[in-house]
């Protein structure tokens, strides 16, 4: 899509911001230094954001020889944003300040029998009421909500077009949320957040070309592509989940066999584990979580089935990410989501073995393999930087919007 000048003026807003959370307290020059943007860009840039309350003038440092430079910093009060990951069993929901420090949690199970979207809609708008109480945050305080939703989304519209696991077609989740949360809202899907969370905080921040693995019940690959989140031109980049990985493998939830998310999705490495050991007493039939939990703890204390497991489910997932590497050569693929977290180092270890086995040499060599360093949900995280750009877009819209009234009052005098 063609990007008009306002675009580029909202993601050049967007990206001082960026940098100014990321390195508060910072200058003006350091700003420009770091965007590549003119200094009277950011400048302009940085007058919008102090009218916008989000930042605040703390002081100035010495120059060599010259004026004393004006420093600006993040107002961590000017606001609240909200990040929601919608997955396969729960709903996790964070409050955080504008300088996206977490200020409240809150967690709702989905059952089997409880993915419908009425209900779903209705267990986000629980968290999300009780993250805002617990916070003290008053409805003016939220400048907005990020969703994140596994799948196809049409994040304009805010509709879920293809939900694999859940089998959704073509759900107004934006609307349906509306209904019961009175803040903007804003959809998007975990590959992008997970990306974004990593871009701001984590393993891509200052790299050009980065891979997050996101390794849950299901699997994807988000893609920050010459230092920005990459959306693809139907923002369905990323599905590396439902590439074919085995011809004629296992089912997929998508109809097709053999997918990646058969083998390194928790549910596949539930039956990795299964046909190692069918009677594990690491397995719990019908909870992934605590399968996960247990597989994970079971590995770092170097029990042997469980390090066989880990080695067979990383033998899949070092098969995947090498073609990841040998297509795209990035700088680091991260290990993203709560399978990696709770499996670690041990799937680590295995997945740099495996990979070194299958990628080409000089791609290879280029490209670091990682666990996601962020402490928090990274989903939620990137969600709420969802909510900060819609944010952000709004501002340009009501800015423009100013401009043109303003053109025409005085077309209208000279008139």
């Amino acid at each position: 899509m063609k990007r008009t000048s306002r675009d580029i003026r909202t993601a050049n807003r967007y990206e001082v911001l960026r940098r100014i959370i990321a390195g508060s307290p910072t200058s003006r020059q350091e700003l420009a230094a770091a965007t590549g943007l003119s200094l009277a860009t950011v400048a302009t840039l940085v007058g919008e954001l102090l009218e916008l309350r989000m930042i605040t003038e703390v002081g100035f440092e010495d120059s060599a020889g010259g004026r004393p430079r004006g420093l600006v910093a993040v107002d961590a009060s000017g606001g609240a944003l909200v990040g929601v990951d919608i997955a396969e069993t729960y709903v996790h929901v964070e409050l955080f300040d504008l300088a996206l420090n977490v200020l409240a949690r809150a967690e709702e199970e989905l059952d089997a029998g409880g993915r419908g979207p009425e209900r779903v809609a209705g267990r986000v708008a629980a968290a999300v009421g009780s993250v805002v109480a617990r916070a003290g945050a008053g409805s003016d305080r939220v400048l907005g909500v990020g969703v994140s939703m596994p799948g196809q989304i049409d994040r304009d519209g805010g509709v879920v077009e293809y939900a694999a696991n859940w089998d959704w077609h073509d759900v107004p989740l934006l609307g349906l949320l509306a209904e019961r949360i009175p803040h903007p809202l804003y959809l998007d899907n975990p590959l992008r957040a997970c990306t974004a969370a990593e871009l701001w905080f984590g393993a891509a921040r200052g790299r050009g070309d980065v891979v997050v693995v996101n390794l849950g019940t299901g699997v994807g690959a988000g893609l920050a592509l010459g230092g920005g989140l990459h959306r693809g031109a139907s923002n369905s980049a990323g599905e590396w989940g439902h590439t074919t990985l085995v011809l004629d493998g296992r089912p997929c939830h998508c109809g097709g066999h053999g997918c990646v998310e058969t083998y390194v999705g928790a549910p596949g490495i539930m039956r990795n584990l299964r046909e190692l050991s069918p009677r594990s007493p690491l397995l719990n039939p019908g909870d992934q979580t605590a399968t996960i939990d247990a597989l994970g703890a079971a590995a770092a204390a170097d029990d042997p089935v469980a390090l066989e497991a880990v080695r067979d489910t990383a033998r899949y997932l070092g098969a995947g990410i090498a073609d990841l590497i040998n297509l795209l050569n990035p700088e680091a693929v991260v290990l993203s989501s709560w399978v990696a977290a709770r499996l670690g180092v041990p799937l680590l270890d295995e997945v740099r073995a495996a990979v070194a086995r299958r990628a080409l040499r000089r791609p290879l060599a280029a490209t670091e393999i990682v666990l996601s360093p962020i402490p928090t949900d990274p989903v939620s995280l990137g969600a709420a930087t969802f909510a900060l750009e819609g944010t952000l877009r709004s501002a340009g819209r009501r800015d423009g919007a100013r401009r043109t009234a303003a053109v025409r009052g005085r077309t209208t005098r000279n008139g």
